[in-house]
């Protein structure tokens, strides 16, 4: 039984205010006084899970130099504003409370609510990035406030508090921030270039408190500029080094290709990162859609081996939090789109499994949030999660295509661009097909010299 809407703001209310003060506690000193937080915690947790996820951070912040470093940098460096609002939505709206709505409301609906969704306001953009995922749909395409302002209310609703802009350029939408004004209790990460963070934009930004901006970069100024236009670079430094001076919190985001592997993992790009303030790094490896793809930007497996021990080296050897969305599918369980944890809704309103896979069914501005997540679509991809026993092969693009095929044929789903079929046919399909079964055979020797206890080996000879 759901509880009522005053007892539900109480608890909110309560929570805020004891983070608010728990804040203030460590900030006299994170060394002493961040584990006997973790200690109380782990007094009042009810299940033994929670009790040993708490030690377990307990134990890496105390061995982990990096990691402790990283914390108390948070807590130390950040604006009030942002510690109060971003940390709040993320930790107690999107975790402690969004998490078990999100799982009373599938109980009762039987809908899977994702913990996230990727939106992309306006379709707009000041720059023109070679081979950009997104560079082929609609220029013109953009979302009125009131349908945003509307998912946002229907988000929350269902339990989900953290919302992903990209686009375009989500700077360039001009509602961006009374959306976020509108929904303080919600956290926005936005894919960004960066090229627009200005003195009044950064100051914005620390204002509001709830935005953290994602900026997009390839690696140093000669590669950056390649590929974004000359200047971008030092646009891209500056501005961080704005959000950095006011106290924001904000990441980087890095497409990583054949050319680039070793550049952007290198520790003295990380450490330049650090030094600039960027607290996350979201990786992607390149996938041939969008702009004008390019087969040979795409990692080689022997490449994407490397990555698998680099990125998580480090995250454990540095003050940053690095993720490697198509290599760390052991943390996550698999592929996290089709609804299962995220999904993505064009600039023209098209609701896609992922930011990379350009098929649809349903347009937002037709059917509700629910009904879309109850999608005959996101219900087959469901079905099939993970598409490979073998995490480091999560990928229904391109690491097991096959998937990908079978379900748009399954559902029906149309491209939600011109060209958005090549990734299933052509010589673009032909060359997933050949990559993923070379990378198949570099993965499964990685998976069973990390998982010698996992005998269950038919899937590899019936691959």
């Amino acid at each position: 039984m759901a509880l009522p809407s005053n007892w539900q703001a109480a608890k909110k209310l309560v929570a805020e205010r004891t983070l608010q003060e728990v804040f203030r506690y460590i900030e006299r000193n994170p060394e002493e006084n961040f584990p006997r937080l973790l200690g109380i915690a782990r007094l009042i947790a009810r299940k033994e899970e929670h009790k040993q996820q708490i030690e377990s951070l307990l134990r890496v912040y105390q061995q982990n130099p990096a990691i402790r470093a990283y914390v108390n940098r948070l807590f130390t460096e950040l604006h009030p504003n942002v510690k109060k609002r971003m940390v709040y939505n993320w930790f107690v709206n999107a975790m402690l409370l969004g998490i078990p709505r999100q799982q009373q409301v599938e109980e009762e609906t039987g809908i899977h609510i994702p913990n996230f969704f990727l939106i992309d306001p306006t379709s707009a953009c000041n720059l023109r990035c070679y081979g950009c995922w997104a560079g082929e749909y609609a220029k013109h395409d953009t979302l009125e406030l009131d349908l945003v302002d509307r998912l946002c209310r229907e988000a929350k609703e269902v339990g989900i508090y953290w919302l992903v802009m990209s686009g375009g350029e989500p700077f360039l939408w001009p509602h961006l921030f009374e959306l976020a004004q509108r929904h303080q209790d919600m956290a926005f990460m936005l894919y960004t270039n960066g090229t627009l963070i200005t003195d009044e934009i950064a100051d914005r930004i620390v204002e509001v408190g709830n935005i953290s901006p994602a900026i997009s970069l390839e690696g140093w100024r000669e590669r950056t500029d390649a590929r974004r236009g000359r200047g971008v670079f030092d646009r891209v430094i500056a501005a961080m080094d704005r959000l950095r001076q006011r106290g924001a919190v904000f990441g980087a985001s890095i497409t990583i290709t054949r050319e680039n592997v070793e550049e952007v993992t290198s520790d003295e790009f990380v450490d330049f990162l650090i030094e600039h303030g960027v607290a996350y790094v979201w990786t992607f490896h390149y996938i041939p859609v969008g702009r004008d793809p390019d087969l040979s930007l795409v990692i080689t497996p022997e490449q994407r081996a490397y990555l698998a021990e680099r990125i998580p080296y480090l995250r454990t050897h540095k003050p940053i939090q690095m993720a490697d969305f198509w290599n760390d599918g052991e943390l996550t369980g698999g592929c996290i789109a089709g609804g299962r944890r995220y999904f993505h809704i064009t600039a023209s309103g098209d609701v896609e499994p992922c930011a990379f896979v350009h098929f649809a069914v349903d347009n937002i501005k037709e059917k509700t949030l629910k009904e879309v997540l109850a999608s005959p679509f996101f219900r087959a991809y469901q079905r099939r999660q993970p598409f490979s026993p073998n995490l480091l092969r999560p990928c229904p693009i391109i690491d097991v295509p096959e998937a990908l095929r079978e379900i748009v044929a399954e559902t029906g789903a149309r491209p939600t661009h011109p060209g958005a079929e090549m990734v299933l046919k052509g010589s673009i399909g032909s060359f997933l097909d050949m990559n993923s079964r070379r990378w198949a055979e570099v993965a499964d020797t990685i998976w069973q010299k990390r998982h010698p206890e996992d005998r269950a080996r038919e899937w590899t000879a019936a691959r």
